[in-house]
C-alpha cells in the first residue's frame, strides 16, 4: 500500500542533499549506504590495541546487565541497566575475554558519549555527516560511540531521531518495522526499575519509585508470544545486516530491534526529526490503536 519493498535498499555511493532529502528523508524510508565513510581512518585504525591505546586508562560509563537486555521489559518492569564507571582497558579485557564474567557489557551510553566520554577518538570520524547537515539544515544533536559484546540486545523501540548508524568493525543486525505497523505493535506502561550489584555479585532489580511509569514495547520481535499478541501477526519487519564500512538511515519513529557481532563497533549521528505530516500521521496512529484497544 504504501509502496514499500520486502527488503531494505542499497545505495553505491553518498547521494547529493536534495536527492537524499527527496528520495529517503521526505518519505521516510529506510537505506543502506555504502562507500560513505570509506575515507574514515576509524576503519583501518580502529582495533582494539589502538583503542586501548589512545583511551586506555580512561573512566567510562558501561550498561552492565546480568542477561544482555539494557532499557527492555523484564519480570513487569522497564529495567534500565547499571551505569558502571569503568577503565576503558578493563571493558576491553572482558569483550576479549581476557577476563571473564557472568554478566554482559556494553558501551551505549546515548548521550552524545563519543565527542563527551572518547573526544581522543573524534578525530577519526567526523564530527557530523555533511550531505546530511545540509539536507536538514541542521547539525546533529548527538554523536554516539557504541562497542560491547554480542550477547547485548537493544529491545524493539523507535525515536524522534533521523539516525544515521554507522559501523566501523563487525557487523549490526536490525528489525525494522515502519510506522504504519504501529497498531500491530503492543505498548504497556511499565514500573521503571534499574539493575544494581548486591554485595555477592548478583542483579538484583529495584525501582525507580519517584519516577512515572514508562510506555514500552513487551514483545520480542525475533520470537513473539502470537498468543499474547496476535495482532502482531499482522506486522510486516524487515531484516537487515550492516556491515563494517556500511551506512544505515534509520528514518524517524521507525521501530528497531538491534543485534550484534561480538566486538562490533559502530557510531551513530542522531538528528532531530521535523515534527510535520509524519509525526502527524504517527500520533493519529497511536490514538487510534490506544483507542481501539480501550474498546
Amino acid at each position: 500500500e504504501l509502496g514499500w519493498t520486502e527488503s531494505v535498499p542499497y545505495l553505491d555511493r553518498p547521494p547529493s542533499p536534495l536527492e537524499f532529502y527527496r528520495e529517503w528523508v521526505s518519505p521516510n524510508k529506510p537505506c543502506i549506504i555504502r562507500n560513505a565513510i570509506s575515507h574514515w581512518p576509524a576503519l583501518k585504525k580502529w582495533t582494539s590495541a589502538y583503542l586501548r591505546e589512545v583511551v586506555g586508562p580512561k573512566v567510562v560509563s558501561v550498561a552492565v546487565t546480568p542477561n544482555g537486555y539494557a532499557d527492555a521489559v523484564f519480570q513487569d518492569r522497564f529495567v534500565m541497566p547499571e551505569e558502571r564507571q569503568m577503565p576503558f582497558m578493563d571493558f576491553l579485557d572482558i569483550v576479549e575475554k581476557k577476563v571473564t564474567s557472568p554478566n554482559v557489557f556494553y558501551v551505549q551510553k546515548q548521550c552524545s558519549n563519543l565527542t563527551g566520554e572518547f573526544p581522543e577518538l573524534v578525530c577519526d570520524v567526523q564530527p557530523d555527516i555533511p550531505w546530511m547537515s545540509e539536507a536538514l539544515g541542521k547539525k546533529p544533536d548527538a554523536v554516539n560511540f557504541w562497542l560491547g559484546e554480542s550477547a547485548a540486545v537493544t529491545s524493539l523501540h523507535k525515536d524522534h531521531y533521523e539516525n544515521l548508524y554507522c559501523v566501523i568493525s563487525g557487523e549490526k543486525h536490525f528489525l525494522l518495522h515502519p510506522p504504519s505497523d504501529r497498531p500491530f505493535i503492543p505498548y504497556e506502561l511499565y514500573q521503571p526499575a534499574t539493575y544494581q550489584v548486591s554485595e555477592d555479585g548478583s542483579f538484583e532489580i529495584v525501582d525507580e519509585k519517584s519516577e512515572e511509569k514508562v510506555p514500552w514495547i513487551p514483545l520480542d520481535p525475533l520470537n513473539p508470544n502470537l498468543e499474547q499478541y496476535p495482532e502482531y501477526a499482522q506486522a510486516k519487519p524487515l531484516q537487515c545486516t550492516v556491515k563494517a564500512g556500511e551506512m544505515l538511515y534509520l528514518p524517524s519513529l521507525w521501530f528497531h530491534h538491534v543485534q550484534q557481532s561480538h566486538g562490533c563497533t559502530a557510531v551513530n549521528y542522531w538528528y532531530d526529526m521535523e515534527y510535520d505530516l509524519k509525526y502527524s500521521y504517527y500520533q493519529l496512529l497511536d490514538c487510534l490503536t490506544k483507542a481501539v484497544n480501550v474498546l
